[in-house]
């Protein structure tokens, strides 16, 4: 019988928003954009005692064959106008926000972050991401759309630049007369420089080095220059494998590329996204779940979803009939602008004819072949069998918890937290309590020594 301790699990929760989660036509379905959507949902992570709550970005509505796609008829409120918010309602739970690092400038990026951390006493992460598309950058004075090894590079010369300026200040003081106060030594308070291929910046930050000494990283990328950024610079990593095997296999690859950067495995963690559907009995949850995926691709939702493959307008086409004879269009995708599951299928030919030999094989039409390619239920079951589900996985090391994404929005989470949440404290490996003030205490992360890298020469 082993004698390691049990891995303690970490759990989030990421605010549905407009994703292909969301039911709208379920009547216990609120806004996604009312401020009191948000705090009931924060505030539910934080009574489960969650590490953090996570907002999605994005720069543009989505289009598809000129139209608005349907999920974001909400619109998309500024991450840290209601991260910012959010710190006033909740004490302990942390606030992550992504924020791209191609559009926006390290100066101004740091500082909002900076000022989030201290408003929420040492609650802020960002997630750092670049954008792939030309179709949100014409929304940006640069218009264009830069390559993908320009992406990448931008993003790490992006955070350097950011990182020195958030270690800017060192908090030496000198003590003046008594009736003059204290001071920071002017050549030391925020003084920064960066000289690199994308940015060239001098000057004073100005906001001193908030509680977490800098805000906790995640990164989201899986390709191998995202893997190789995320070992090299992330504190958490979300991971789109929540299933054993794929799990562990992405679980050992980010960790064995740590020591290569002097890092050891507990310095990332790693965090897939994941959805659940409860019920009083397995049985029941997995008919919930059925019509939950029903509600979710819709005869015109699984037309559209094709025409993101085929590249071609689908709209005569029965969504209970067969998949299209015809092939997709090759080159750029001109159907589906700003879709971020385009990035799927670099091989469309090669994806309709794996679909057209599955839909054969089980007599499936388009919504059902739909349906069963795409994300489903991570987590199916009672809460005792959900928790024991999720336990097994961060146990077996295919993850160091789960990011949670509800289909309802904003009480998605409330069953979750009364149900499941008590069922892994009573097993010890969730925490009752919040031991600390700040994420890098939820998470277990040490807050960083301040780098000198970003700092001018002295006199």
């Amino acid at each position: 019988m082993s004698t390691e301790p049990l891995k303690q699990i970490h759990l989030a929760a990421h605010f549905p928003g407009v994703n292909n989660t969301t039911v709208w036509s379920d009547p216990a379905a609120g806004s996604h954009i009312d401020f009191d959507s948000f705090v009931h949902f924060a505030r539910t992570a934080e009574r489960a005692k969650f590490d953090f709550l996570f907002l999605a970005e994005g720069l543009r509505l989505r289009e598809q064959g000129g139209r608005i796609y349907d999920l974001d008829v909400v619109g998309r409120p500024d991450t840290f106008t209601v991260l910012a918010a959010l710190a006033a309602v909740t004490e302990r739970l942390g606030l992550t926000g992504t924020i791209n690092s191609t559009f926006n400038e390290p100066y101004e990026v740091a500082r909002q972050f900076a000022s989030l951390d201290h408003l929420s006493e040492g609650r802020a992460a960002w997630n750092v991401v670049t954008s792939w598309d030309a179709f949100t950058g014409e929304n940006f004075r640069r218009g264009a759309f830069l390559p993908r090894e320009e992406r990448y590079s931008r993003a790490r010369e992006f955070l350097d630049a950011a990182t020195g300026l958030f270690d800017s200040w060192d908090g030496t003081e000198v003590a003046a007369d008594p009736g003059s106060g204290t001071f920071l030594r002017e050549a030391q308070a925020g003084a920064f420089a960066h000289r690199g291929r994308h940015f060239d910046i001098e000057g004073h930050f100005n906001v001193p080095r908030s509680p977490q000494g800098r805000p906790v990283i995640f990164q989201a990328g899986d390709s191998e220059e995202g893997r190789e950024f995320a070992a090299a610079r992330a504190d958490a990593v979300f991971s789109r494998y929540a299933t054993l095997d794929e799990g562990r296999r992405f679980f050992a690859d980010v960790k064995r590329r740590l020591p290569a950067y002097g890092r050891t495995p507990e310095q990332v963690k790693i965090l897939p996204a994941a959805t659940f559907v409860l019920g009083d009995t397995d049985a029941e949850a997995h008919e919930s779940a059925r019509k939950v995926r029903r509600l979710q691709v819709s005869g015109q939702t699984a037309i559209t979803y094709l025409e993101q493959v085929w590249n071609r307008d689908l709209s005569g086409h029965d969504p209970d009939g067969p998949l299209p004879d015809s092939d997709p269009v090759p080159g750029e995708n001109t159907v589906a602008l700003g879709r971020a599951s385009v990035r799927q299928f670099r091989d469309p030919l090669a994806t309709a004819r794996q679909w057209r030999e599955r839909a054969r094989a089980e007599n499936l039409s388009i919504r059902e072949l739909v349906i069963a390619t795409t994300a489903r239920q991570t987590f199916i079951g009672s809460p005792a069998t959900v928790a024991e589900s999720i336990n097994a996985l961060v146990q077996a090391d295919a993850a160091d918890g789960f990011i949670l994404v509800p289909h309802l929005t904003p009480g998605g989470l409330d069953a979750f937290a009364d149900t499941v949440v008590p069922l892994l404290q009573e097993r010890g490996v969730f925490r009752s309590a919040y031991t600390g003030p700040t994420l890098r205490d939820h998470l277990g992360l040490a807050v960083p020594a301040a780098s000198t890298a970003g700092r001018p020469p002295g006199p």
